[in-house]
């Protein structure tokens, strides 16, 4: 008999917070640290513009990309 899954969803829910708040923590924390090496790259970059129009075509070609629909080969 599986007890996990006997028991109701907010309990599971309270027993996991804990992880939830810690995985948010470290996921907050890893977005300033890129956010503020990207900001010191492109004030420290000769042409930014340069920097800021590849990084549209990428969100571009990204875009594109999933709605073509295409997918990675996978193994």
């Amino acid at each position: 008999m599986n007890v996990v899954a006997s028991t109701p969803l907010w309990q599971r829910l309270i027993v996991l917070a804990p992880a939830f708040l810690i995985g948010a923590g470290l996921l907050i924390g890893i977005f300033m640290v890129l956010g503020r090496a990207l900001a010191q790259n492109l004030r420290e970059s000769g042409h930014p513009r340069l920097v800021y129009a590849g990084l549209v075509a990428l969100a571009g070609a990204i875009g594109l990309l999933t709605y073509l629909g295409v997918e990675l080969p996978r193994e």
